[in-house]
């Protein structure tokens, strides 16, 4: 098994996911072979919460160009937790 800090990489920091704080889920850029299991064991011991349950989806890049180069900004994987009733993660405060 892979270090827990290892499995998550970032948060997630845009509208959407800042309006999914309200509902008690929380959003991250997670290692692509990160399994859900995983996923909830990292934010259970990093954040010291209760997770309810992982979402998890594959984000695919998109073409870019740059003149007349032509480039695939790298793939991604994010993982949608939902964490118990009254539990919140302190990071995201102010946000």
């Amino acid at each position: 098994m892979r270090n827990l800090r290892d499995v998550l990489i970032r948060p997630v920091v845009t509208e959407k996911a800042t309006g999914l704080m309200a509902d008690n889920k929380y959003t991250f850029y997670v290692d692509k072979r990160a399994n859900k299991v995983e996923i909830k064991q990292a934010v259970e011991e990093l954040f010291k919460v209760t997770v309810l349950e992982v979402n998890t989806m594959r984000v695919h890049g998109k073409k870019r160009r740059q003149g007349r180069f032509e480039g695939v900004t790298p793939e991604r994987k994010k993982a949608v937790v939902t964490l118990k009733p009254g539990d919140k993660i302190t990071v995201f405060e102010g946000l």
